[in-house]
């Protein structure tokens, strides 16, 4: 029995001693071991510089190339194709022979008309062969004025005739020159519609084949008209632009406005420019569509990354870093191109602003520079 009590006092101890051991530090307060306070907080940020520099002020849109000229060929005469003188698709230059036509027909008529105009040339000598010796007997008194008369009138008779077949043997030159078709200018042509011993005529809605200018070119797109005081302004300084590029492709090509439309599309607010492309290399084709850039204008601005920028119930701001502190700074942001947005107001520009880490960010925060990430 005394056993037993002595068991249960030495355990009763040592569950005591071990209590006091783990609640020694409630005990111990004036213990030099007592916990410091703890460091703020500090995040780790990516940071960037509000720049202020020359800007252009822009409007994107898509558009589509038209050519300068584009003419369908078609014949004026009816007649058939004697010879083809060019490839499919080939490109001719201004005056090239494209379509020879059967002209005998033609030829037949223009003798004909020829031998008319010199049966009626001999009978105006004759006339006025006559003309002349009746006024010589008038003048002896051998013959009547009614014969001098007559014979004049004979005379302008013939003289009108001549002319008349004078007309239609030029006539028939021109429909003759109809049986050559040359290039009005220089391009590109198009597969040909018809062949060799086709019969064609004036009255065919097909063309024989269609050429259209490669170079220039135009490239037309629809802007809003809240831009249109500023083009105009730009159009008569001589400082507005156009680049046009195909959606995936590098190359681009850049030009000037040629014309804005004069009337503003009501139904949606948008008015016509078309921009003029040497294109001397022919990246564009008639009906490309492009990806077009309208400069309007350069102007300088403050500039910050798009991403700095953070949105709120009360606005857009951005995460100033002076001193390590991060703050809370609100702006107006004009407009955002290419990943850069402008600034018109709340940043004087050279501040740092963050552009990676917002999300752990509160105004007062401080925050630590980071590299850039790799790429970036």
């Amino acid at each position: 029995m005394k056993k037993r009590t002595l068991i249960l006092v030495t355990g009763a101890i040592a569950i005591a001693t071990a209590a006091g051991f783990i609640t020694r530090s409630s005990w111990m307060g004036g213990s030099s071991n007592a916990q410091a306070p703890q460091r703020p907080r500090t995040v780790s940020v990516e940071m960037a510089k509000a720049e202020r520099k020359s800007v252009p002020v822009d409007v994107d849109a898509n558009g589509t190339v038209t050519p300068i000229s584009s003419v369908a060929l078609k014949s004026r005469v009816e007649t058939t194709i004697l010879a083809v003188h060019f490839e499919d698709g080939a490109k001719v230059n201004e005056g090239d022979l494209l379509f020879t036509l059967d002209s005998r027909q033609i030829d037949a008529q223009i003798e004909q008309a020829e031998g008319v105009l010199a049966r009626d040339k001999a009978q105006l000598e004759g006339a006025q062969r006559d003309l002349r010796r009746f006024n010589d007997l008038v003048a002896k008194g051998a013959t009547t004025q009614v014969n001098v008369d007559n014979a004049r009138t004979q005379s302008d008779i013939l003289t009108g005739t001549i002319k008349a077949a004078q007309a239609a043997l030029d006539n028939l030159r021109v429909q003759k020159s109809f049986t050559v078709i040359r290039a009005p200018f220089s391009g590109r042509i198009s597969a040909a519609n018809v062949k060799v011993g086709n019969f064609v005529r004036p009255a065919d809605t097909t063309p024989l084949a269609v050429i259209n200018q490669m170079a220039p070119v135009y490239v037309t797109f629809a802007v809003p008209q809240r831009v249109l005081v500023d083009l105009r302004e730009s159009m008569a300084k001589g400082i507005s632009t156009v680049t046009a590029m195909i959606p995936g492709h590098r190359r681009s090509e850049t030009g000037k406005v040629a014309m804005v439309e004069n009337t503003v599309d009501a139904t949606t607010g948008m008015v016509t420019v078309r921009g003029i492309m040497a294109n001397e290399n022919e990246t564009f084709w008639p009906g490309t569509l492009v990806a077009t850039k309208l400069v309007i204008r350069n102007e300088d601005a403050i500039v910050v990354p798009t991403v700095a920028v953070q949105r709120s119930q009360s606005g857009n701001f951005v995460f100033v870093v002076k001193d390590g502190v991060a703050k809370v700074q609100p702006v107006t942001v004009d407009r955002t191109s290419q990943g850069i947005s402008v600034i018109s107001e709340g940043l004087a520009g050279d501040e740092s602003v963050v552009v990676d880490g917002q999300l752990l960010l509160s105004d007062g925060t401080r925050v630590e520079p980071r590299a850039k990430k790799a790429g970036a």
